[in-house]
């Protein structure tokens, strides 16, 4: 939301814990390095700069060069002393020709100024760019994270399942048992074979997709520190929506775009001044006339230059109204980039609040969920001992480890949605 692209004010709680662990920041550094979006995005706002030069908005004079080479041949039958009867003509000649715009009522100040305003456009929206792409590699990573949590508890849970399958099967060959505590064992551990499985398939999907966003080989194999943490927010709910309005790139590619609108229409004015051109020209040019008259037994040899100098005006007076319809449009695009500005402040201004509360909730169900925990974990040890001396059943010890895998799953899930929440804030 925020969106500040400061890689130290996002991760700057976060320390690295070995060469072998890619943290968080470690992902963003390396989709800053790779993405494909953030290497488009970077290319096309180099095209745009490439566009804010002095001749591009008109500055600088256009220069043109030409050349000409000819050969003519021209047979004449005449009793004519005078004549030259058969002839070829050759003749060569060069020129540069120059157009320089003096004035045009203000048109290429207003388009250079236009075109700054375009590349701090582009940059706010390349910013944008990377800065969501920022978002998606955090939210692939911290999904990874939390898929190899719920893993781990999977793990955790099939492990327990298989240790009272196991103690089943000896209490059923030491006649203690009945064959439906024993099915009843056997069917949950392969229930709990099967999410582990299932949770296995989810480990390997979060970590393509995080290398998808890395630009790296989606099979590559990637170590994660397992912890999530959901550090503070530095800012009050006002601090925040000043930041948000004052830096977030949306609303700055937003007010560039006004900025751009406005200008729009300074340039179809200016189409009501005269235009004021500076022309000039310098030409070379060499004929060679040779003739089978032996009267002219000499070639005809001409060499000439010329050059021209001159200003031109040019004043439309009427083209069917289409100067007037022209800023007419201007004024209505730039209306429209107004509203469109005050629909994203406005729809910012509700995101934040929303996110900001939502944060706020999540905490509390973050706390919540790490209570319940810890019950199911006390739960569980007790029902494990009980089971252990014969003084609990085995459903009552199942029921307990149910509780204890959904208390551990809803708290990953919870501290993952939370840090997600913050990181859209950020």
């Amino acid at each position: 939301m925020i969106q500040r692209i400061s890689v130290l004010l996002l991760l700057g709680i976060w320390s690295l814990y070995s060469q072998d662990v890619m943290t968080a920041e470690d992902a963003i550094r390396i989709g800053l390095k790779n993405n494909f979006d953030i290497q488009i995005a970077r290319n096309n706002l180099e095209v745009v700069r490439n566009n804010t030069g002095l001749g591009t908005a008109g500055f600088l004079p256009l220069l043109d060069a030409s050349g000409n080479a000819q050969y003519s041949v021209t047979d004449q039958e005449t009793n004519s002393p005078f004549s030259f009867g058969n002839s070829s003509t050759e003749s060569y000649g060069a020129a540069i020709n120059l157009n320089w715009t003096l004035f045009d009522g203000m048109r290429m100040f207003v388009s250079k100024s236009r075109f700054n305003e375009l590349v701090k456009q582009g940059e706010a929206q390349t910013r944008n760019i990377i800065e969501k792409t920022i978002v998606e590699i955090l939210r692939a990573y911290f999904n990874l994270v939390q898929q190899e949590q719920l893993l781990e508890v999977s793990q955790n849970t099939m492990e327990i399942s298989e240790t009272r399958l196991n103690k089943e099967r000896v209490r059923r060959d030491v006649g203690g048992a009945s064959s439906t505590d024993l099915l009843n064992a056997q069917v949950s551990y392969n229930n709990d074979r099967a999410l582990f499985l299932n949770q296995q398939l989810q480990v390997s999907i979060a970590l393509k997709e995080l290398n998808i966003l890395l630009a790296r080989d989606p099979n590559t194999a990637v170590k994660v520190d397992r912890q999530i943490r959901i550090p503070p927010l530095p800012y009050s709910y006002q601090e925040m929506l000043e930041m948000v309005f004052e830096r977030n790139s949306t609303l700055v590619a937003a007010r560039h775009g006004l900025e751009v609108a406005q200008k729009n229409i300074n340039i179809a004015r200016s189409s009501y001044s005269p235009r004021l051109s500076l022309n000039g020209s310098y030409g070379y040019l060499e004929r060679t006339v040779s003739s089978d008259n032996p009267n002219f037994p000499d070639d005809i040899q001409t060499n000439s230059t010329d050059g021209l100098i001159g200003l031109a005006l040019n004043w439309n007076l009427f083209n069917g109204f289409r100067d007037r319809i022209n800023i007419q449009n201007a004024r209505i695009e730039t209306r429209n980039q107004e509203l469109a500005l005050e629909n994203i402040r406005n729809q910012m201004q509700g995101i934040l609040l929303e996110l900001y509360e939502t944060y706020q909730k999540r905490l509390e169900l973050v706390e919540l969920e790490e209570e319940n925990v810890v019950a199911a974990r006390q739960n569980l040890q007790l029902q494990q001992d009980r089971y252990q001396i014969g003084t609990s059943s085995s459903l009552e010890f199942r029921d307990a480890q149910i509780n204890f895998d959904s208390a551990q799953n809803t708290l990953i899930v919870a501290r993952f949605q939370a840090r997600i929440t913050r990181l859209e804030i950020e």
